[in-house]
């Protein structure tokens, strides 16, 4: 049986304009964690109370308001301090937890990999720290219930030294698996394979994409990403190879969903897998075109990358979704696909091929006969649309793309041919 929830939320007179979307998607995050949103509370306000985060009286509303509908939880939109936390709790006679808490516990639920998490712990940890006061916040709810899972459901002890050394352990864990992942970038970065990032707001469609791309180019057809219609369905970094029309040899890499207020200690934690970004040599951002908030999803996404400060790469926005959509996309600016059915597929990856290696030209090159390795070289990178065997050596016309031309062929070729725009 689903725990019954009041989501609320105050909203500051001088505050921005997406108070009402942050509060819509608060509901959502609540039913990703299982549970049922009874009704919704907002105050409007000049700055929040410091000691209630409410005023006194919205908080004796909500009393009532959780007698009447038998709610056990409140879920506030912003990230509160211990004493706003056990204040409301005693103002309201119910369990409270702060919008940081629920994005925590909804990733300790999808965190399925060790690395996944040891990040959420680790994350939980340093939320638990600064709300540590005299004999401590107790974080485990022996009750249970959304805001307990992860570690809090081990009853972590109260003493600021004890989990201050919990915290220390959990990073040097995962040291580890970060040199095992730069282990792993430095052989794709050697072999020359060029490394595609697939990032966007959580439950865009992002591990969709990356399947319907295994499907059509992936080396090992058999695995493809979890997918579920949910948020933060993807934890971790995983990475595929994929081979486009050309031999063109590419890495595409899944991401974990971005969304409003993410908290500040989580984008520390999985701040390692995070930065595998800034390796990128292209970054798609994908949309979800159905949304009615695109703007305010697209900025949030803009602030995470500021904010794990990735390098001047290359981003080709993709809106996706389509298939949902009644509007005809074939003359709109810009790429519109449909990851389920396929749609346009074929322009994105022209697109993908464009923005890595440029246009696609045709050469003809001669090789000596001897030059067993450029031979090789040529089938192996390139389409060879046919070959002739002349006495000056083997002629072979080829279509390929410009960079590629350049980086294995003809080291002086011009580098205005290679365009960056699509």
């Amino acid at each position: 049986m689903s725990e019954k929830c009041i989501v609320a939320g105050v909203k500051l007179k001088s505050g921005k304009n997406d108070f009402e979307y942050e509060m819509e998607e608060l509901k959502e995050l609540v039913k990703a964690s299982g549970g049922t949103v009874e009704c919704t509370v907002t105050q409007e306000r000049d700055n929040y109370s410091s000691a209630l985060y409410f005023g006194k009286g919205k908080a004796e509303e909500i009393k009532i308001l959780a007698d009447e509908l038998g709610a056990t939880l409140l879920v506030v939109n912003d990230e509160l301090s211990g004493s706003q936390i056990n204040n409301l709790e005693k103002a309201t006679d119910i369990r409270v937890i702060d919008r940081t808490i629920l994005i925590l516990d909804i990733f300790a639920l999808r965190a399925k990999t060790k690395e996944s998490q040891l990040q959420v712990e680790l994350a939980q940890l340093k939320y638990t720290i600064p709300r540590l006061k005299g004999k401590g916040i107790e974080m485990s709810r022996l009750g249970g219930g959304i805001g307990t899972r992860g570690p809090g459901e081990k009853k972590l002890e109260t003493d600021r030294r004890h989990i201050e050394q919990q915290v220390y352990e959990l990073e040097k864990q995962l040291k580890k698996t970060v040199s095992v992942r730069e282990v792993n970038r430095k052989t794709r970065l050697k072999n020359n394979t060029p490394i595609i990032s697939v990032i966007g707001y959580t439950n865009a469609g992002k591990s969709t994409l990356i399947n319907a791309l295994i499907n059509l180019y992936g080396v090992e057809k058999e695995k493809t990403m979890y997918v579920f219609d949910q948020v933060f369905a993807t934890l971790t970094a995983e990475n595929r190879k994929l081979v486009f029309p050309g031999n063109i040899e590419a890495i595409i890499t899944d991401t974990v969903g971005f969304i409003s207020k993410l908290p500040t200690k989580l984008v520390e934690s999985f701040k390692s897998t995070l930065e595998e970004i800034n390796y990128s040599d292209l970054i798609i951002h994908l949309i979800d075109i159905t949304n009615e908030n695109v703007a305010i999803q697209k900025l949030t996404t803009d602030n995470v990358l500021k904010e794990i400060k990735v390098a001047d790469i290359p981003i080709l926005e993709v809106y996706n979704k389509i298939d949902k959509t009644d509007y005809d996309y074939s003359d709109a600016d810009g790429l519109y696909i449909s990851a389920k059915t396929g749609k346009n597929f074929e322009k994105f990856t022209e697109a993908i091929l464009y923005h890595l290696y440029g246009e696609l030209k045709t050469y003809d090159i001669i090789c000596s006969y001897a030059d067993y390795e450029k031979i090789t070289l040529l089938e192996n990178k390139t389409e060879v649309i046919s070959r002739s065997y002349e006495d000056d050596g083997v002629h072979v016309k080829i279509s390929t793309r410009i960079g590629i031309y350049k980086r294995y062929f003809q080291e002086n070729i011009d580098d205005e041919d290679l365009q960056d725009d699509f």
